[in-house]
C-alpha cells in the first residue's frame, strides 16, 4: 500500500454494513473515515422473546442476587438489558464472551469481570468460567433464540446451576430491490459478515455474488458458520472486532482496480 492510500485505504469501496442502529451508524462512520462510501442494509433484525413471563423472572431473580454470575453472548442481549433497566448486582460477575459485547456492556454501566483470553465463543466462555470457578455456582445464561445452548450444557456438566433463558430472536430483514440488484451486478465491492444470522441472510437473499465481491468475516467462528450456510468467505479478521474487520478489508486492492485481489 502507497504511503498516499494509508489514511485512506479504502476509496472508491462501496461496502454493505448488514446491521443498522446504532452499531451500524458507527461501523458506517469508521468506514467513511477510511474512505470507503458504507451502504448500510440491515439484514437482520431483533424481535421479543416469546416467553418474557420466564425473561421477567430471571431479570427480578438477578435484581435479588440469586446468581453468581451472569453470561452475555452478544451486544443484542446487552440492548435487552438495557431496554428493561436490568439490575445486576455487586455480588454478581458479568462475563462477556468478547470485545465487542464486553464494550456494550461497559458503554451502558455494566462492569465486566471476564473476558475469554484467546476463544471468544461460548465454548471458550464456559471453559474460562469452569477453570475460574471450582466450586458449583448460580449462573444466569442469557441468549439468542436461534443460539445453540453449548454455554449452558458445557457449564451444567461440570457441575454449575444454570438458568439458560431467551432473551430475544433474531429474524430477517428483506432488503430492497435496488441493493440486491447492486449486489449481484458488483456495485457493492465487499459484504461484511458480522454473524452466523448473517451469513445465512447473505446467502438466502443475494444468491447471485459476483466471484470479486469480497465477503468478509469478523472472526473464525464466524467463518465457521458462514461456510456452513455455503458462503465463500474472502478474508477473517484475526480479532473480533469491527476494527478488525475493517483493517482485514483494508488489505486488499479494490477488485476492480486489478486484475485479481492481491492481499
Amino acid at each position: 500500500m502507497t504511503n498516499s492510500k494509508q489514511d485512506r485505504p479504502l476509496d472508491g469501496w462501496r461496502i454493505l454494513v448488514p446491521r443498522g442502529g446504532p452499531w451500524g451508524d458507527g461501523v458506517a462512520a469508521s468506514l467513511r473515515s477510511r474512505g470507503a462510501v458504507p451502504v448500510v442494509a440491515p439484514l437482520i433484525n431483533f424481535a421479543a422473546t416469546t416467553d418474557q413471563a420466564a425473561l421477567d423472572v430471571a431479570l427480578t431473580r438477578l435484581a435479588d442476587g440469586e446468581y453468581d454470575w451472569l453470561t452475555v453472548t452478544s451486544a443484542t442481549t446487552v440492548d435487552v438489558m438495557f431496554a428493561h433497566r436490568a439490575v445486576v448486582p455487586r455480588r454478581t460477575k458479568i462475563a462477556a464472551v468478547g470485545e465487542t459485547t464486553a464494550a456494550a456492556l461497559q458503554a451502558v454501566g455494566y462492569e465486566v469481570a471476564m473476558v475469554p483470553d484467546d476463544d471468544n465463543s461460548a465454548a471458550g466462555m464456559a471453559e474460562q468460567l469452569i477453570a475460574l470457578e471450582t466450586e458449583p455456582r448460580r449462573i444466569l445464561a442469557l441468549r439468542s433464540e436461534i443460539a445453540k445452548p453449548v454455554l449452558s450444557v458445557l457449564l451444567q456438566e461440570a457441575g454449575h446451576d444454570v438458568d439458560s433463558v431467551v432473551a430475544y430472536r433474531t429474524v430477517g430483514v428483506p432488503v430492497t430491490d435496488r441493493i440486491k440488484r447492486d449486489v449481484e451486478n458488483g456495485r457493492i465491492n465487499a459484504i461484511l459478515i458480522t454473524s452466523g444470522s448473517v451469513a445465512e441472510q447473505v446467502r438466502e437473499q443475494f444468491p447471485v455474488i459476483p466471484d470479486d465481491t469480497l465477503l468478509a468475516a469478523i472472526g473464525p467462528r464466524t467463518a465457521k458458520d458462514a461456510d456452513r450456510a455455503g458462503l465463500p468467505i474472502t478474508v477473517v479478521a484475526d480479532r473480533q472486532t469491527v476494527d478488525a474487520l475493517i483493517d482485514a478489508v483494508s488489505s486488499f486492492t479494490l477488485p476492480h482496480a486489478a486484475d485479481e485481489l492481491a492481499p
